[in-house]
């Protein structure tokens, strides 16, 4: 399996767009890192967008439960379209992804965010089978509610993520679909937040959701695409 590096650095510039008649975006997603302190991150990095210019977003909740979503473009192109209604507020920042090598690289958010986060990936037996499994799926079935609902149900315990939700309800009311290709786990994060460290790697004591997305219970980088019904 080739790292994640070597897969996702070829698409910053030539990322293939899913067709179909929904609003798309493809690239690749930390879905969301607990830590022990409460706060929990979460970014995604989406080069082909069928709705405005490729984008990054980073997703911060505190340890009162209130998320912002800070990307690199107008919110109503990026992430705050369909989740906007559940979060406290989102901005348009300057974020930067930078490797470090094949597995390691750091996210950050400037002036006024001023978040710096490490991560570091890894391969396992299980993520190795839950992308084959991925693979060898028809792609009709990607497109199936009762199927991703039962696979979702599925790769949550397998994953040791909690509930996991491929399909369901985002905040702003649209319906959405994800369809995973590869997955690694999250080995190690550290962060800290206009300079306080953000502690180690822990589970919330209850899992977090926005909508019907389920943030994941430990770290789990994907690369896909996800396919939203039209904004308003």
């Amino acid at each position: 399996m080739q790292s994640p590096r070597s897969l996702v650095e070829p698409t910053e510039q030539n990322c293939a767009l899913p067709s179909g008649p929904e609003e798309r975006f493809a690239g690749y997603a930390v879905m969301g890192v607990p830590f022990s302190s409460g706060y929990v991150l979460a970014f995604r990095h989406f080069p082909a967008s069928s709705v405005g210019p490729g984008y990054i977003s980073v997703w911060i909740r505190d340890p009162a439960g209130v998320w912002t979503i800070h990307s690199t473009t107008d919110p109503g192109t990026s992430c705050p379209r369909y989740f906007g209604s559940a979060i406290g507020s989102a901005s348009t920042r300057r974020v930067s992804i930078r490797w470090r090598d094949g597995y390691s690289f750091s996210v950050e958010v400037g002036a006024g965010v001023d978040l710096s986060w490490d991560l570091t990936l890894a391969a396992t037996p299980v993520t190795r089978l839950m992308s084959a499994v991925s693979g060898a799926v028809p792609e009709r079935l990607w497109r199936s509610r009762t199927f991703l609902r039962a696979m979702g149900a599925v790769a949550g315990p397998v994953l040791g993520a909690g509930h996991l939700g491929l399909t369901g309800a985002a905040p702003n009311g649209q319906m959405f679909l994800a369809r995973p290709r590869q997955m690694w786990f999250v080995r190690d994060s550290k962060a800290q937040l206009q300079g306080h460290s953000l502690g180690q790697t822990s589970a919330l004591p209850v899992q977090d959701r926005l909508g019907e997305f389920w943030v994941p219970q430990r770290g789990i980088f994907m690369t896909g695409s996800v396919y939203f019904e039209p904004g308003n």
